[in-house]
């Protein structure tokens, strides 16, 4: 039974290592876009226009709109 919680306590570390690697891996492939003023105001418009996307998305599937 000890087995048994030691592997279920590696799958937390698994995601958060998981996750940390994929956004060190997008952010490494993002910073050379910075470098210009004209891709990085572009990307940072794609960013927070994505984020309104899904806020506004994510209301109106949840139904907390006042529309």
């Amino acid at each position: 039974m000890q087995d048994f919680f030691n592997n279920i306590s590696r799958y937390p570390r698994f995601l958060i290592t998981v996750t940390l690697g994929i956004f060190a891996a997008s952010l490494g492939w993002l910073t050379p876009l910075f470098k210009k003023p004209l891709t990085g105001v572009a990307l940072v418009g794609l960013l927070i226009s994505g984020l309104v996307f899904m806020t506004f998305t994510l209301k109106a599937m949840l139904g907390l709109s006042s529309l």
